[in-house]
């Protein structure tokens, strides 16, 4: 247990559920905490500080601009702004005027999901007003055109694990029917691990996490075509001035985007040879049946995923491991059904190690 641990009366967390926001998401490494110091240490013009950034990440990323915001959810509050404001001053200060009436924002209602807060607050924060195309088990391109009016500000295509997966068009065909209306396109690719491969199939703007797939520090950025960028950054002086970054994440953020294009992330191969002596674990134990399975939405991430069979419901036996220090936190998404799901990309062999002996203690508990 660390000094600050102990001082503020903190549990320690085991984070095998993934890069999740609630945990505070990713660890950062040596080059990263250097370059936040960096930041901390010296002062900047801070509008040069986010256009030079901006500029040197669009070099790496060869997109046409980048502007580095405070989270992904912020990302898309302020995309929303700027397609809707388009530079307008008397709108930067008036972002919910009613003399400006384009703002429809279509999205597939599949998409409208809730990640730690919904899809559609972040929308409204920016001022859109939500318009569903097609169904929660389908969307095509004839349905995302069929709801466009004389007052649609953008298409919006949340690319997650979060939303329906069957049936929906891919970005590639959202972008045509983007293009065919002369609308901007932006795309939520939050924790998806490639860079490049969103705008390149015709997104307008991507917005991406810093420190999920990145594993950098609290941040965003918002990559894509310049003038729409331009219109993103001027949000700092009106909606995003509450939604801010500090120069310290915004350096930090830098370096990670940086080294992440130099290393990348661990190979879902590796996870793969650290999963198997951990799923062998779990076998041994009763009313367990444990496999190595892919994200649902088809990223190189695999993870343990355990069906507890026994008289604990797999809801108890989540509740349990939360309970004690450490807290051990897992993937609950189907524990509806008896699964658990463990992500191990944050977690070492001692952890492992603790995780099967709690889950041992808990199973026999029955």
């Amino acid at each position: 247990m660390t000094h600050y641990h102990q001082k503020l009366s903190l549990k320690q967390v085991i984070n095998a559920s993934g890069r999740m926001t609630i945990l505070g998401v990713s660890l950062v490494s040596e080059k990263v905490l250097a370059a936040q110091r960096f930041g901390g240490e010296n002062f900047f013009e801070m509008n040069d500080l986010a256009i030079q950034t901006g500029k040197f990440l669009a070099n790496l990323l060869k997109v046409e601009d980048v502007q580095i915001v405070s989270s992904a959810s912020a990302g898309i509050a302020q995309s929303i702004a700027g397609v809707i404001g388009k530079g307008c001053k008397y709108h930067l200060y008036h972002p919910y005027t009613d003399k400006i009436t384009k703002r429809e924002i279509i999205l597939p209602k599949g998409h409208n999901v809730d990640y730690g807060t919904s899809v559609e607050l972040m929308i409204e924060q920016g001022g859109g007003k939500v318009v569903e195309a097609g169904y929660a088990n389908m969307c095509t391109p004839e349905q995302i055109e069929m709801m466009i009016t004389e007052n649609t500000a953008a298409i919006l295509y949340i690319k997650s694990h979060h939303t329906v997966q069957k049936s929906v068009l891919n970005i590639k065909e959202a972008a045509k029917v983007a293009q065919e209306n002369d609308l901007p396109l932006i795309v939520d690719a939050a924790a998806e691990e490639d860079l490049f491969k969103y705008y390149q199939q015709g997104a307008d703007l991507v917005i991406y996490s810093g420190a999920k797939a990145i594993e950098g520090p609290s941040a965003g950025m918002v990559v894509g075509k310049k003038g729409y960028v331009e219109w993103i950054r001027l949000q700092s002086k009106g909606l995003g001035r509450s939604m801010k970054i500090g120069k310290d994440n915004i350096l930090g953020f830098t370096q990670a985007v940086e080294d992440y294009l130099e290393n990348g992330s661990e190979t879902g191969e590796s996870q793969k040879n650290r999963l198997t002596p951990f799923i062998e674990e779990l076998n041994k134990m009763k009313q367990i049946q444990a496999q190595i399975i892919q994200d649902t939405a088809g990223r190189d991430i695999f993870r343990a995923s355990m069906k507890v069979t026994g008289v604990k419901s797999a809801y108890q036996v989540i509740d349990e491991l939360k309970a004690n220090n450490p807290a051990i936190y897992t993937r609950e998404y189907q524990a509806n059904q008896g699964i658990i799901e463990f992500d191990i990309r944050s977690v070492d062999a001692a952890q492992m190690k603790q995780i099967v002996t709690r889950l041992t203690q808990i199973m026999e508990e029955n």
